[in-house]
């Protein structure tokens, strides 16, 4: 069973990856290259993630059931992150404030939102993208404020302003508040509304991992075998992470769609942020970008295996 498990959690990982390989050979070609990937992720985060989240809103039926669900996996979210914070805290203190910040970011964010999205999608459905919205509340609570204070380590007295309307004005919380709601109040939306809206966030798989494969498309995978730190960062990620959420589910008995949502979404490697938030506030976006993309490509071995042996332990 656990065999089998692999096999169709490594098809699915691997139709993701495919897009992603397409994407590679796209920006080789000239077709659609690094720079463009770039500027169209405003449109992914913006536009599309948006309207991934909203249709899983609009499109799920409303039991009581589920909207506990909802809020305990924001709960679960925050819960998570802040273990994460936690476990990062004594590591990499010995590295250059400008490198420590990337390593602790990466190692505590997961790609929730580009990469977190289309694997629950494809392994548990539109269920798993509501819940998946849930974890992404919590990612952005705590990207705003524990995140600037790991990115700025070593600058001053190590402390920024909270920005709290980037906060709220986001993509990963707007389209819940828009959302929940409708989804409350089993609200029947005009086809004026929900046509544009699925349509949308059908486009949110394949242009997630078209602007992810020219990200790979340039890093150099060798060097990876000669910085310890950054397997490090995939150890923390790829494996303790998900082991922990499996554990936490396992003790507060989560099962089904809910429980695997929450490990799927903890066992994603690092966020784009950690690039972003390195150009940001000077950091060394080199490593950062080396970093997301060679672990985001050691995830396609660890993946499946996580998703399998979730689907054994949450039986």
């Amino acid at each position: 069973m656990f065999l089998k498990n692999v096999g169709i959690a490594a098809e699915q990982v691997a139709i993701l990856y495919l897009m992603a390989v397409i994407g590679a050979i796209c920006e080789k070609t000239g077709i659609f290259t690094e720079s463009t990937a770039k500027k169209c992720t405003d449109l992914l985060f913006y536009v599309v993630t948006t309207a991934k989240i909203l249709e899983s809103f609009i499109s799920l039926e409303y039991s009581k059931q589920t909207a506990k669900n909802l809020f305990i996996a924001i709960g679960c979210g925050l819960a998570m992150h802040a273990v994460a914070s936690l476990g990062v805290a004594p590591l990499f203190n010995r590295s250059e404030p400008k490198k420590a910040s990337v390593y602790k970011f990466a190692a505590m964010f997961g790609n929730c939102g580009y990469m977190g999205l289309p694997l629950v999608d494809a392994v548990v459905g539109r269920e798993g993208v509501f819940y998946c919205s849930a974890v992404i509340i919590s990612f952005q609570i705590f990207n705003f404020t524990y995140g600037v204070r790991l990115m700025t380590i070593g600058e001053g007295d190590g402390k920024s302003k909270i920005d709290f309307k980037k906060l709220i004005l986001n993509p990963g919380v707007l389209p819940v508040f828009a959302g929940l709601p409708v989804f409350l109040l089993s609200l029947k939306l005009p086809g004026l509304i929900t046509v544009p809206v699925t349509s949308l966030a059908s486009m949110n798989s394949p242009l997630a991992m078209l602007i992810f494969g020219t990200f790979i498309a340039n890093t150099d995978f060798k060097s990876v075998f000669k910085q310890w730190r950054m397997l490090c960062v995939a150890l923390f990620k790829l494996v303790l992470m998900p082991a922990c959420m499996m554990a936490a589910v396992k003790l507060i008995g989560l099962t089904g769609p809910l429980a695997l949502t929450l490990i799927v979404a903890s066992a994603t490697p690092p966020a784009n942020n950690t690039i972003m938030f390195s150009a940001k506030y000077d950091r060394d976006t080199g490593l950062a970008s080396q970093m997301v993309a060679v672990i985001s490509f050691l995830s396609i071995l660890t993946l499946p295996v996580v998703i399998a042996l979730s689907k054994v332990w949450i039986v």
